[in-house]
């Protein structure tokens, strides 16, 4: 962790002024303002955000996303707010969702049953392919 300027005055001339809770203590010579320097947060690649919002409006829920891709559902949710995300709203169908290799992807679609009377979403997951179908729920 760098220091660049004061978060004062943002000047450059600062000194180390001790150790508080085991950060490092700046005092800048222009103002004398006391600070620290901030804990770099972790940064999601856009890549699992992205995804995350696909599969969002796609019908998984927060938890279902978690499990498959391993982020927080409180930061899909976040995210979800951050970038108004509306889904679509459609009481009819409901989405499942299977994770296959490309192998296996190839023989679910050479079957037509499966595939039948039900809308098809294909996401690449790295090196496996998430198949989202919905169906009718069943009264």
């Amino acid at each position: 962790m760098t220091v660049d300027l004061c978060p004062n005055c943002g000047s450059d001339h600062y000194i180390k002024s001790g150790i508080v809770n085991d950060r490092q203590r700046y005092k800048c010579k222009k103002c004398n303002y006391f600070f620290s320097v901030n804990k770099i947060g972790k940064k999601i690649d856009d890549y699992y955000v992205n995804k995350s919002l696909q599969l969002y409006l796609e019908g998984l829920t927060y938890r279902e996303i978690e499990r498959i891709l391993g982020i927080s559902h409180v930061s899909i949710m976040n995210w979800v707010k951050k970038y108004n995300i509306k889904r679509p709203y459609n009481s009819n169908y409901h989405p499942t969702y299977k994770i296959l290799n490309a192998s296996e992807l190839a023989v679910y679609f050479s079957n037509a049953e499966n595939i039948k009377g039900a809308g098809v979403v294909v996401t690449e997951l790295g090196d496996k392919f998430m198949l989202i179908k919905w169906e009718r729920f069943k009264d």
